[in-house]
């Protein structure tokens, strides 16, 4: 059976943390920064771990990760 491919935009957007489980950054926060507030810009600098449903699907898509 041949290789599975990488889904590249998954790839560049999703890493796999030590424990397995899938990690991404938010969105919303690269521009129009001027009406958001300090407290919700500040929450969006942070990772975040993927839900297990969102992440069965990213795995998928992800095949050697």
């Amino acid at each position: 059976m041949p290789k599975m491919k990488t889904h590249r935009g998954a790839a560049k957007r999703i890493k796999v943390t030590g424990t397995g489980k899938l990690s991404r950054h938010h969105a919303y926060c690269s521009h129009i920064l001027g009406k958001k507030s300090s407290k919700r810009k500040r929450n969006l600098r942070k990772s975040d771990i993927l839900t297990p449903g969102e992440a069965k699907k990213t795995r998928r898509l992800l095949p050697y990760a």
